[in-house]
């Protein structure tokens, strides 16, 4: 199904006045679930053009997460696709502020489609009743720790995100072509609204498979492209890569966690100078750093060396970064701490959490949680998350360290690093390891590979093979479920 501007844009706009003339006023909460889907995509932006708040939730995400998001970020209204009939049956009887379901493509049940409801509504212009510090966008930090927060962005760091990406992204007089795997509810969307500004094509897929990214750049001709680290890997294993022409694609772009070098190296030589990292969180939006296409390459046109592609990059036009101590000192060039972020697009706070506001806003920085440096070009670089650090008999040890090495193993898929407890060591270091389809490796190579490359301290001391990382909606692996099973019972997840 093919929907041209004209089309998308009047569906919004009676989505908007719809929305309206059912009551629904500036700054009330709305929601849409949904697979990638171009009207479930339409009913986002009918939302805002209502100068209402869209509260995103992740299709991927389990039930009760979805219901706690919906009910303590009050939606009261919840577009779905008829999918996700049944889940709305919970839906309704747990989340009872939601007064309003409409389904997007057929009418549901004791629920009208969309089209019929917005059918008597004129396709006008609506003034949103918004400023620039209005809150627009209520996006769900991932959930890898606890109860999700809701980061609460404005008008203003929506436009702070355009305004790095335009400086960043760039395509001169070719409208860009991008195909949308990702969920639309974090990155994939944002890039989606990016690139309709720009008059290019948004071609939604419903999931990531390799065998459909590599047939849908060939058909499309795809020049734009996002994915995860962790997609990336299965995508650079298919046959898939080999079997298709993907000489289409411009930027690929990949972020939300640290990539392997090996595997960055192999992405160079299987579709050319095109990768561009981007660094940001749900709380900063993105890019607040970038390692360019060109931060790929070497002086003698080569691949980069492996320090140079552990790199996040350098800050964006309009982000300013630093790395700072726990009391609030900016350090200088190569001394660790946390990274921190002053930009537009930065979000207001989290919703009605004063506590984890401040805490997160501390000495006028935003706090990434991520432990980094600066080198003397500029470049950024993130050593791991400050709650991923293990303390192993009295030597810190950075875990993406260890599984930068891990992942250079032609057999591993991807692996965690996390601290367990030792009597010995107070926290021993552990690998978790995926891997590929149909490869082997013994725990014994793994770590003789560590020690030979990083040194026995941060060598893991076991090696534990599964068969597939637990992840989150987003692709993130959970850590904090694996640590779950070897800290039960223990005071503190320390050793």
């Amino acid at each position: 199904q093919t929907f041209t501007f004209r089309h998308l844009r009047e569906i919004t706009l009676r989505t908007a006045n719809a929305l309206r003339a059912d009551g629904f006023s500036i700054g009330m909460k709305g929601a849409v679930l949904s697979p990638n889907d171009a009207v479930g995509f339409a009913c986002l932006l009918g939302i805002v053009r209502a100068g209402m708040v869209w509260v995103a939730i992740n299709p991927r995400n389990a039930l009760d997460e979805n219901c706690f998001i919906l009910d303590n970020f009050e939606c009261e209204i919840l577009f779905y696709h008829s999918a996700f009939e049944q889940a709305i049956e919970a839906i309704r009887k747990r989340v009872p502020r939601i007064r309003r379901f409409v389904c997007i493509d057929r009418p549901g049940n004791n629920a009208p489609a969309l089209l019929e409801w917005v059918r008597e509504q004129p396709a006008d212009e609506i003034d949103p009743g918004t400023g620039p510090d209005d809150l627009v966008l209520l996006q769900t930090t991932g959930g890898t720790t606890g109860v999700p927060k809701g980061a609460m962005h404005t008008n203003r760091s929506l436009e702070g995100f355009f305004a790095n990406m335009y400086s960043v992204f760039q395509f001169e007089d070719t409208p860009p072509v991008y195909l949308a795997a990702a969920p639309i509810t974090h990155a994939g969307g944002y890039l989606a609204l990016f690139v309709l500004a720009q008059g290019g094509t948004v071609v939604l897929q419903s999931k990531i498979d390799p065998k459909l990214l590599c047939a849908a750049i060939e058909r499309r001709r795809i020049s734009f492209l996002y994915l995860p680290p962790t997609a990336i890997y299965g995508l650079i294993a298919s046959p898939a890569v080999k079997e298709h022409d993907l000489s289409s694609l411009r930027y690929f772009a990949y972020g939300a966690a640290p990539m392997a070098p090996e595997k960055l190296r192999e992405c160079l030589k299987l579709f050319g100078p095109v990768m561009l990292q981007a660094f940001g969180q749900t709380e900063t939006l993105f890019p607040v750093t970038y390692l360019a296409r060109a931060d790929h390459r070497g002086a003698d046109g080569g691949n980069a060396d492996d320090k140079r592609l552990t790199s996040c990059g350098r800050a964006a036009p309009f982000a300013r970064l630093g790395i700072m101590d726990d009391s609030g000192n900016l350090l200088g060039d190569g001394e660790h701490g946390e990274i921190v972020v002053r930009a537009t697009s930065v979000m207001a706070g989290y919703y009605k959490n004063p506590e984890e506001t401040a805490r997160a806003n501390a000495f006028g920085w935003h706090h990434t949680g991520d432990i980094g440096y600066r080198d003397g070009d500029g470049f950024y670089y993130i050593v791991d998350r400050k709650k991923d650090m293990i303390v192993t008999g009295g030597f810190n040890v950075w875990s993406v360290e260890v599984e930068k090495v891990l992942q250079s193993h032609p057999a591993v898929m991807d692996c965690a690093v996390i601290g367990v407890p030792d009597d010995k060591w107070g926290e021993a270091v552990h690998a978790v390891v995926e891997l590929k389809s149909g490869q082997k490796v013994t725990g014994d190579e793994l770590i003789a590979l560590c020690k030979e490359k990083i040194g026995s301290v941060k060598s893991p001391k076991g090696v534990e093979f599964i068969d597939a990382l637990p992840r989150s909606a987003v692709g993130k692996v959970l850590k904090r479920h694996l640590r779950d099973r070897y800290w039960q019972g223990h005071a503190r997840r320390v050793g």
